[in-house]
């Protein structure tokens, strides 16, 4: 449900990355690999290349989607397995299947050829991120917002850095009106990612909620009206309080009638704002094509 999605988001790794001990290595890796390969990675904190791989590895496993796991064991700190299976150098990578050393590696590999060793371990790694978005941003448009919000949460599960999916899930939040958790999902989103279209969209959506959640109620923004049709400031404040509700013809038409009276009222500002639910829309919503032409018409007939 989406009272539990924050938690999936912060979640960096689940279960397919963790340390492990002399003591729990029979459990973490030789019991894990009777079900799935489990890498064990060596390391030590002197290691610069250790250090270099880390981030990798853990990308390419947590890509890999459950199919194998990582486990990273500190030499410094517990010798005697590396002794024991004669690890000389570091980093060094021996993947265990059913309960035995099958492969390994020495050194620092670059992500395709680490992706290539796993895939000798369990078989092409497909990634399903992109279709499961699909299926979030479907239920998200026709509003299963459950199955958005629990789609968009199983995809961070194990690709917690996927903009898009925190993108996604942001929007499904602020369609529950879950303003709070909204914004801290936004706040992983690093600020020197590359900025796209639905992330664009994610944080206008959260202006926007923000400007509404301080609005009156509708019927009292029309009352207003009613008393003086020419009150803009009533019906700007209308259309942020219609596209808060999901009335977004409503709200676009009420921006553009202030626009055909007064396109110059406070700065331009109903067109302007007029563009930042189009954003917060997406530029290939119908809602934003059809708000877009009765704009053009107003502007340029």
């Amino acid at each position: 449900m989406l009272g539990q999605t924050s938690d999936a988001a912060t979640s960096i790794t689940g279960d397919l990355v963790k340390e492990t001990t002399t003591a729990a290595f029979k459990n973490d890796v030789i019991a894990d690999s009777m079900r799935q390969p489990v890498l064990v990675d060596f390391w030590a904190p002197w290691c610069g290349p250790c250090r270099q791989m880390t981030p990798v590895i853990e990308k390419a496993v947590v890509a890999a989607a459950g199919k194998v796991k990582l486990v990273k064991m500190n030499i410094d700190e517990h010798p005697q397995i590396a002794g024991q299976l004669g690890v000389k150098s570091i980093p060094a990578v021996v993947a265990f299947q059913n309960g035995r050393p099958v492969d390994g590696f020495v050194g620092a590999l670059p992500e395709s050829q680490i992706r290539s060793f796993i895939e000798r371990l369990v078989g092409p790694v497909e990634d399903e991120a992109e279709a499961m978005l699909l299926v979030a941003e479907t239920a998200l448009a026709e509003e299963r917002l459950d199955e958005a919000g629990e789609t968009f949460s199983a995809i961070l599960a194990t690709q917690p850095d996927n903009t898009s999916a925190l993108a996604g899930l942001a929007r499904t939040l602020l369609a529950t009106g879950n303003l709070d958790d909204a914004k801290a999902i936004l706040a992983l989103i690093p600020p020197d990612a590359p900025t796209d279209a639905k992330i664009q969209a994610a944080r206008a959506a959260l202006d926007l909620a923000v400007q509404a959640a301080d609005l009156g109620d509708i019927p009292d923004l029309e009352t207003r009206l009613l008393a003086d049709a020419g009150d803009h400031q009533a019906r700007f404040d209308l259309a942020l309080a219609l596209n808060a509700r999901g009335r977004r013809q409503d709200a676009a038409d009420a921006l553009l009638l202030i626009i055909k009276h007064d396109r110059s009222w406070e700065d331009d500002r109903a067109r302007q704002q007029l563009l930042q639910f189009f954003e917060a829309w997406g530029p290939m919503d119908p809602e934003t094509a059809l708000a877009r032409r009765k704009l053009s018409t107003l502007l340029f007939s």
